[in-house]
């Protein structure tokens, strides 16, 4: 089974609107794992691994995230960590 391991930065008013839980939610309902925690400058990382289809939708979800969040900026990359076995907000 292919596998798509993508690290995004969010950055936008994403933190403390529920940003990471929201995201934890819509992984697990697409079966994608990794995390998502907020940064220090205000960005939210989020790291998506699992089938390249999930992690897409994943990504497309990230632009807008929940209704209190204002995304402003999206990037992602590719990653190399080892996919952890479940979707966590750290």
């Amino acid at each position: 089974m292919m596998e798509e391991k993508t690290r995004c930065y969010i950055s936008g008013r994403v933190q403390g609107v529920c940003f990471r839980a929201a995201t934890q939610e819509q992984a697990v309902r697409l079966g994608v794992t990794g995390y998502a925690r907020n940064l220090p400058d205000g960005r939210v990382e989020v790291l998506a691994c699992g089938r390249p289809e999930a992690v897409a939708r994943l990504r497309e979800w990230l632009h807008t995230g929940p209704p209190a969040a204002t995304v402003e900026s999206l990037v992602c990359e590719p990653a190399e960590d080892p996919a952890p076995e479940a979707f966590s907000v750290l």
